[in-house]
């Protein structure tokens, strides 16, 4: 069987241009968080999510320590900063514990990797994810459309690209899909519509760890919309369908969120030389 979280990872760096646009319903709904540092520091720029953390110039050495690190003014600063950041983040955090997928699907982490295990009726179908540069950049909006205020800026959701594994048994490849969310440039309106994309379909030999090149790739920017339609329909039939992307959507969020505060507190801990 392949060995998804390796190939998610090849897939990312394949795949990182930006997407042709598909039209889906928003997901706003979603009832993300807004990430303290963000609402706080930021400074208007619309190259980026994330702002510098220290914006002070940079100060000299002032002690060391017995652990052989430098420790300075500005380290001191740093950590009283990241302090209150982690307090701030830690009220946001809805739950420590991370939401559940419905349907059956079985979760294994590897720190940012997520992956979701379903069997059924014989196949077994496998979701991998990683969290990794999954927020999307809020872009910047009009200043007398955007209200003032922390309690206006943007949510931060996370939209990870996922790919989905179909094995038979007895069969010697998988069916790989490679999707994702792509931007959602209009509203759902009264029908519904798919919120993730089908990017590139392929059959992959079982239990290679990278995605094989020389297999023969289905790129679906130019495809058929009815084959395209039979291919979501396949994915729908296993539990890959807009009720499962929502709740992915929440668990990645979660999940980033989670890995976000242990960043920083790696950090603060890494800074203290403790």
């Amino acid at each position: 069987m392949l060995k998804s979280l390796s190939r998610a990872a090849h897939l990312a760096a394949r795949l990182s241009g930006k997407s042709a646009a598909v039209p889906g319903i928003s997901i706003s709904s979603i009832s993300p968080f807004s990430r303290s540092i963000w609402s706080r520091c930021h400074n208007g720029a619309a190259s980026g999510y994330r702002p510098k953390l220290l914006t002070s110039k940079r100060l000299l050495p002032s002690a060391s320590c017995g652990c052989g690190a430098l420790h300075t003014d500005g380290d001191k600063a740093f950590t009283e900063f990241l302090t209150d950041e982690i307090k701030e983040e830690k009220k946001i955090q809805k739950s420590k514990t991370l939401p559940k997928i419905s349907g059956g699907w079985e979760l294994e982490l590897n720190s940012t990797e997520a992956k979701l295990v379903r069997s059924i009726s014989g196949e077994k179908v496998t979701v991998t994810f990683n969290v990794n540069n999954s927020i999307p950049p809020q872009l910047e909006e009009e200043p007398e459309q955007t209200p003032k205020g922390p309690e206006h800026e943007p949510d931060i959701v996370s939209t990870p690209n996922f790919v989905v594994e179909v094995t038979k048994q007895g069969a010697t490849n998988s069916l790989v899909f490679d999707c994702h969310f792509p931007e959602d440039e209009t509203s759902g309106g009264e029908e519904e519509r798919d919120i993730f994309a089908i990017r590139e379909v392929s059959f992959q030999p079982e239990g290679d760890a990278d995605w094989k090149e020389t297999s023969y790739t289905l790129n679906t920017d130019s495809l058929d919309w009815a084959l395209y339609d039979h291919l979501m329909d396949f994915l729908s039939d296993r539990g890959v369908d807009n009720t499962f992307a929502h709740e992915l959507i929440e668990l990645s969020t979660s999940l980033e969120h989670q890995e976000y505060i242990k960043f920083l507190e790696d950090l603060s801990r890494f800074i203290k030389c403790k």
